[in-house]
């Protein structure tokens, strides 16, 4: 094996590990659809549509994963929706 194709293996397997997280947002009585949008295009970088799809996701399906990555990526997202009352976890 050549070293670009090692170099291709092992970003393939970083990328791999990189997407091994995600936060789940859970569906709550308390918050309205416009603070959940304004959180997720906050916390998420999410655009109005996709902060709006997860919105209706989470409400009819009780949870949705609203961001994939690292864990050193996804923990500050999530800390900024737990801080805005959001029902959030890293998996």
């Amino acid at each position: 094996m050549g070293t670009q194709e090692k170099y291709q293996e092992d970003l393939a397997v970083l990328e791999q590990e990189d997407q091994e997280n995600q936060i789940v947002l859970y569906n709550d009585d308390v918050n309205t659809f416009d603070h959940v949008i304004n959180m997720l295009m906050y916390a998420c970088d999410h655009t109005p549509e996709q902060a709006e799809q997860c919105s209706l996701i989470v409400h009819y399906n009780g949870k949705c994963t609203v961001k994939s990555g690292s864990y050193d990526d996804l923990k500050p997202r999530c800390s900024k929706l737990l801080e805005a009352g959001l029902s959030a976890e890293i998996i």
